[in-house]
């Protein structure tokens, strides 16, 4: 059951996805959504970007609103509270390689490459490039052997790889993928063209779960809002989940709430309406 109090519900953390949720389809946080989210953090709510974008990315969203977040990045397998890393999952290099090898090549797409505050790609596409102009940071182009042995030598891991293509190519490789045998990472959309690729049984519902044990909350105490396969995890775990009015069908259909779209400040509408 979700708590409540006086006025609506016993909201103690706000976890909010970025791209396609907190920005409309320009990439901008629309003027009624910041006022509403620095409305619950000026009220004691603690307000987390939960996101697949790579810290510094997520870094500028933080600098639009205005005031200090939680930054749950890399599709939740990198979170930094108070400027710091407080937990950070990995998986081998062995699975980057494998995915270069059986995926990237076979499909001839670049494999973007994730580590901390670092991304690295194999080759600057057309997807690179928008990303690039989206969160002004260039990625470092790495060969994989290159990576691979610089990496087993130093005990370093990846946090999480990406795929970007166009969609139809996407599904492919997304059905591709999801008939490997014993694989040790998972998958999961955060928009047509992109496929998340993470550690097995990790996604952005455990980071909330390891947020909550951090922060001492209660997962009833958190309002989650999202819109792709990659929020899902989150929208299920916490107490209220919402999904936007744009969201994937499979999202609302698990969601308690659905709100207006990214383009309709969707976020403001949503935590004014249970908060």
């Amino acid at each position: 059951m979700i708590e409540k109090v006086r006025g609506g519900i016993n909201c103690k953390l706000v976890c909010i996805d970025i791209d396609g949720t907190l920005l409309n389809d320009a990439k901008e946080i629309m003027p009624e959504v910041k006022r509403a989210v620095r409305k619950q953090y000026e009220k004691g709510r603690k307000i987390a970007l939960v996101s697949g974008r790579m810290p510094c990315a997520v870094s500028q969203i933080e600098e639009q609103l205005g005031i200090d977040c939680i930054k749950i990045c890399n599709a939740g397998t990198f979170i930094i509270v108070d400027g710091r890393c407080v937990k950070e999952e990995v998986m081998s290099t062995n699975v980057m390689r494998q995915l270069y090898e059986n995926i990237a090549e076979k499909y001839k797409v670049a494999l973007w490459i994730f580590q901390g505050y670092q991304w690295y790609v194999t080759r600057i596409d057309s997807f690179a490039e928008n990303e690039i102009r989206i969160i002004k940071h260039k990625p470092d182009v790495m060969s994989i052997d290159e990576l691979s042995v610089n990496w087993d030598k130093n005990g370093i891991c990846p946090n999480k790889l990406l795929i970007a293509a166009e969609e139809k190519k996407i599904n492919e490789i997304q059905a591709d993928m999801g008939m490997w045998e014993n694989r040790e990472f998972d998958i999961a959309r955060s928009s047509g063209n992109y496929l998340e690729i993470f550690p097995k049984c990790v996604d952005k519902g455990k980071a909330i779960i390891s947020l909550c044990a951090i922060l001492k909350i209660s997962r009833k105490n958190i309002i989650a809002i999202g819109d792709h396969e990659l929020d899902i995890p989150m929208i299920e775990t916490a107490g209220v989940g919402i999904a936007m009015g744009n969201a994937i069908q499979e999202l609302k259909a698990k969601a308690n709430f659905v709100t207006l779209t990214n383009n309709e400040a969707g976020v403001a509408y949503a935590l004014d309406h249970f908060l």
